[in-house]
């Protein structure tokens, strides 16, 4: 038979809490919350029982101080969680805020609750004068600046069996949120769980713009708002202003394969929409209706559209299917693409408009790359929608070199009719990467190599290639000198910004990801970029 142990743990508490009575009730939910993986096992936990309250209050703690770290300019987690710890006065009526603002079981009238915020925050901003620590005062008076600027959370909505969200989101003003990174948005929201963080930038009422699958998991709201700042001039033509969201999930397997890892991708994506539609209002007969258990501090905002970015070029459907389960009023139009819509990928449409101007580049210095072979090296995969496309549009490609976020594939001396084959059988089979190149293709010299290699051996072609002369070199330092190695065509077809000026800081280009391996203009030696 088995046997089965019981362990018997006494705890001494070294503080006085709030509410004793409570204890019991509230160290078994968190820690049950916690085995179940409802909430994440870090340090902001220790603040529930010295506060006596739920871990979910917690959570929402954690969520703030989340979203304010993802400014990039405030201080560490662990600075948050002290302060948040050293002065638990503050942090109570943080939360007593909370509630007032957002709570709907308080049966305030808006008027009421206005009152009492107000009331909170005079309290709070006294009692922010006793704080001592510069880096504390930051985190509490900026933790305070957030709360005053929530308009809706989903804190309070239950499912149909009386339970609460696996996720939370948050949506505030940014314009009244102090610091943020210029610009600032119209609105914004933030969602977190155990499985996913993510967040939505939306600069009008009338908004548009894709969902990334980001692997930045400390700054994804600067990659985001880099984008945004594009699609922002993308759009004007379309609609007034542009919108992007991203998110990362937090518990990507390690093992299963690429079926494993994008199923959790799938569900850390539903969880992200689904908490900005939690908190959307939509339209139900000739005006609009807001959300349930929500409380909105501001005017109805019924338009959230959402199209396919980098990872998500598959999952229009699966947006689309949520937004009908909510019944959300734009039903499958809510993400462009997907079965009713036209395919991004399958159409091609950035990368040809790309190689037209390509074309034209080198027809102006007397060359047809349509009808002769040319060198290039890039930036993609084949399983990419315009590294993929564009690495098909022309039968000439000498492609000597590209590189990923997973891989670097390097072939000195290709051959251009078999690699064209070779790259697109890659492109027409679902999840592949360089890695799945026939070796057998590659020049004497090349390979495929890791990007999460501790060295890369140069082979003499290698070397003549990038014109590196260490026999070892780290991936990104090969990726450095293939950015600054003779070509004819170097083509953007990933994503990232790997070319400064050369007056600029890395931080100018705010792409923290590509710092290492970025490189001047003053320094490129192709012929054209496209």
């Amino acid at each position: 038979g088995c046997e089965y142990w019981v362990h018997d743990y006494e705890m001494r508490l070294g503080f006085t809490p709030k509410e004793a009575g409570k204890l019991a009730r509230i160290f078994e939910t968190a820690f049950l919350a916690i085995w179940n993986g409802q909430n994440e096992d870090d340090q902001f936990n220790a603040l529930i029982l010295p506060q006596s309250v739920d871990w979910r209050k917690v959570a929402f703690l954690r969520l703030m101080a989340r979203y304010r770290k993802q400014s990039g300019l405030d201080p560490s987690e662990n600075v948050q969680i002290e302060a948040l710890a050293r002065y638990p006065d503050i942090t109570h009526h943080l939360l007593d805020l909370f509630s007032v603002k957002f709570d709907p079981a308080l049966n305030l009238t808006m008027d009421a609750r206005k009152a009492k915020a107000s009331q909170l925050v005079d309290t709070i901003k006294k009692e922010l004068e006793t704080v001592v620590s510069l880096d504390h005062d930051r985190v509490l008076r900026r933790l305070l600046n957030t709360l005053d600027a929530a308009l809706r959370t989903n804190y309070f909505k239950v499912d149909e069996e009386g339970q609460p969200q696996p996720f939370m989101s948050l949506k505030v003003n940014s314009q009244a949120i102090e610091p943020l990174p210029a610009p600032k948005p119209y609105r914004e929201i933030f969602v977190w769980s155990p499985r996913v963080e993510g967040i939505h930038l939306r600069f009008g009422p009338v908004a548009r713009g894709g969902l990334r699958w980001s692997d930045r998991r400390d700054d994804f709201r600067t990659e985001v708002l880099g984008l945004v700042k594009a699609q922002q001039v993308k759009n004007a033509v379309i609609v007034p202003v542009g919108s992007k969201g991203g998110f990362y999930p937090k518990q990507l397997p390690k093992t299963g394969g690429r079926d494993a890892f994008m199923a959790e991708g799938i569900a850390a994506y539903t969880e992200f929409v689904s908490g900005l539609l939690d908190i959307t209002d939509t339209y139900e007969g000739k005006g609009t209706k807001a959300p349930d258990s929500v409380v909105c501090w501001d005017d109805p905002d019924p338009y959230l559209v959402v199209a396919a970015d980098k990872g998500t070029a598959t999952f229009s459907d699966i947006a689309n299917g949520i937004a009908e389960k909510y019944g959300f009023w734009l039903g499958d139009a809510f993400a462009s693409g997907g079965s009713v819509g036209y395919d991004h990928k399958a159409m091609g449409i950035t990368a040809r408009g790309g190689w037209e101007a390509v074309k034209r580049h080198f027809r102006e210095m007397g060359k047809d790359i349509q009808s002769e072979d040319f060198d290039v090296i890039g930036v993609g995969d084949m399983s990419g929608d315009v590294f993929g496309n564009g690495m098909l549009l022309s039968k000439h490609i000498r492609l000597l070199a590209a590189f990923d976020h997973r891989d670097v594939f390097i072939d000195p001396d290709p051959d251009p009719k078999s690699t064209f084959s070779e790259r697109k059988r890659l492109f027409e089979t679902p999840g592949t990467t360089w890695q799945d190149f026939d070796k057998k293709l590659i020049s004497k010299g090349g390979g495929v190599y890791s990007r999460s290699a501790k060295s890369i051996e140069l082979t003499p072609e290698i070397k003549k290639l990038t014109g590196l002369s260490d026999d070892n070199v780290t991936p990104n330092a090969l990726i450095h000198a293939l950015l600054k190695a003779p070509c004819e065509l170097l083509w953007f077809g990933g994503i990232g910004t790997y070319i400064k000026g050369r007056t600029q800081s890395h931080s100018d280009v705010s792409d923290k990801a590509n710092d290492a391996i970025r490189v001047n203009g003053n320094e490129l030696k192709a012929k054209v970029i496209g």
